[in-house]
């Protein structure tokens, strides 16, 4: 299967997702809007969320995918059933160790770390650690679920594993149903949404367990021990973890920051939402599928097909993201206004989320560059580069928000993300270059600029047509004259930019035909 097609398939299953996600925001911002419980709820869930990223998805997808091919390169599927048994062993110990800890200290967490402006209000400061403490179990599921995804994307089964996520949004979807027909008051709301969450974990674990069963793979549970490979695995996977929560990790700050004014951390978490579709499809799909690809090319010894697969992402990645990020930039209003503003969502919660939204596109190509970047640095297992990289926009993050928050608002958060994004990108690319492992392309350079002026004659159509077709987006229209008249500029835009791009070359067939048709290289020496 090629590149492009693993990508389809993994971004296929994520979109689904993402779809079913925007549903479950689109009821939220319903039921809640950006009032007190929406902050309360967001508040308690970014925090399990947060250490599902740092030692879930950013370790094992980093640590364990590399370690698991080269065992099953170098003792076929016994080896590496093997040493998936004692990570799990491990990892299952660890994991409950740090939930029993965390439960203990919740109050001290809410207080410092998880939202510091909550404690000033006791109702607030009590439903948050009640609330967190019911979600935090939901760790233990996912990182289980990372590990077990991490298998299945090695052994290239990528469906079960993508399309796991789905089942928190359908859960949560429920949830919310049932409140919104039953009238149930906005805490009622939040409590049916945090053992949703806790359910959500569950049933997400039991899929790609199925998924493992079905790849041919089962686990067994070994009592845990440090062996040489789990070893390994540990040192690896540390600075993975912060790395690939870096992300997360900047989100927890703006969180904390925002906390100290009601309606913020709700306005983030509704922007966020919206970004996370390019960034889910297209920055998930290659993070997923790249690093397995790269490891085993690298471990093969075929250093062009490496380099080969690193280019080539990067091309695909900007070849959607930058459009997306013009379109999130000129849009933001109109899109906020048709999926949100209804119920307890008001106008003037769309202008505050909109202009968040707006600040976020710029960062969109940064964010899913980070992706198709930081597999160069962990199929290599060179996982402390990234995570120095990380403390850097880490630090930038922190002092920008710190700065503009009180004279911006939640738009401040933004733009230090934003910020963030941008220099982790910058100096991933950089050294790549810089080490010889990423191969500097004149044609993909000029394809990138005329890239961005395919975006740019894209974005002058969007303008035009927004202004002309006003009445029909305005906040006054009905529902159904506002998604119809945004689905139609959406599809004319897209139209634009890609006639624009295979006309002046920003792409062409012959490039796709290549990348959907491509052939490991061979070995090279």
């Amino acid at each position: 299967m090629s590149l492009v097609r693993k990508f389809a398939t993994v971004g296929g299953a994520t979109l689904g997702s993402r779809i079913f996600g925007f549903a479950r925001e689109t009821l939220m911002a319903a039921a809640l809007g950006t009032g007190p419980m929406a902050d309360v709820f967001y508040a308690a869930f970014r925090f399990p969320n947060l250490f599902r990223r740092l030692f879930a998805e950013g370790a094992f997808n980093a640590a364990f995918v590399p370690l698991f091919a080269k065992e099953i390169e170098a003792n076929g599927t016994d080896g590496a059933k093997r040493f998936s048994e004692e990570v799990f062993g491990v990892l299952f110990s660890v994991l409950l160790l740090i939930t029993i800890v965390m439960e203990l200290c919740m109050p001290l967490l809410v207080r410092f770390v998880i939202a510091p402006g909550f404690a000033d209000d006791a109702e607030k400061f009590s439903i948050t650690i009640r609330m967190a403490a019911v979600m935090f179990p939901y760790l233990m599921c996912m990182s289980l679920t990372a590990m077990m995804s991490g298998m299945l994307n090695s052994l290239h089964h990528f469906f079960a594993a993508a399309i796991a996520p789905v089942f928190l949004n359908v859960v949560m979807i429920g949830a919310l149903f049932y409140a919104l027909y039953t009238g149930a008051e906005p805490l009622q709301t939040a409590w049916y949404l945090s053992w949703g969450v806790l359910v959500a974990g569950i049933l997400q674990l039991v899929v790609v367990y199925l998924g493992v069963l079905h790849a041919g793979m089962s686990i067994g549970f070994r009592f845990p021990r440090f062996t040489p490979n789990v070893k390994r695995l540990l040192i690896l996977a540390v600075p993975a973890a912060v790395t690939g929560g870096i992300t997360q990790i900047n989100q927890m700050i703006g969180q904390a920051i925002a906390s100290s004014k009601e309606g913020a951390i709700a306005a983030l978490q509704y922007a966020d939402r919206i970004y996370q579709l390019p960034l889910g499809v297209v920055g998930v799909a290659v993070g997923v599928v790249l690093l397995p690809e790269l490891a085993r090319a690298l471990k093969g010894g075929n250093l062009r097909e490496a380099g080969n697969l690193q280019n080539r992402s990067i091309e695909f990645v900007l070849f959607l993201t930058i459009p997306a990020a013009f379109a999130l930039w000129i849009l933001s209003n109109e899109i906020i206004r048709v999926l949100y503003e209804r119920g307890a969502f008001h106008q003037e919660n769309t202008a505050v989320v909109a202009s968040i939204l707006a600040i976020y596109g710029i960062g969109l190509p940064a964010f899913v560059l980070i992706k198709a970047l930081q597999p160069g640095f962990y199929a290599r297992e060179d996982t402390k580069t990234p995570m120095r990289f990380s403390a850097v926009a880490v630090g930038v993050n922190c002092a920008t928000a710190l700065t503009l928050f009180p004279f911006l608002g939640a738009p401040g958060i933004a733009v230090a993300e934003a910020t963030a994004g941008w220099i982790s990108t910058v100096l991933l690319f950089t050294t790549l270059l810089r080490r010889g492992h990423l191969a500097w392309e004149w044609a993909l350079a000029r394809r990138a600029a005329l890239l961005v002026i395919s975006a740019a004659v894209m974005g002058g159509v969007i303008m035009y047509l927004q202004h002309r077709w006003e009445p029909w987006l305005a906040s006054g229209a009905h529902l159904t004259t506002k998604i119809g008249t945004l689905g139609l500029l959406i599809v004319i835009a897209m139209a634009v930019y890609f006639a624009t791009a295979f006309l002046i070359g920003g792409a062409n067939l012959g490039m796709i035909r290549r990348n959907l048709n491509r052939k490991p290289a061979k070995v090279d020496g």
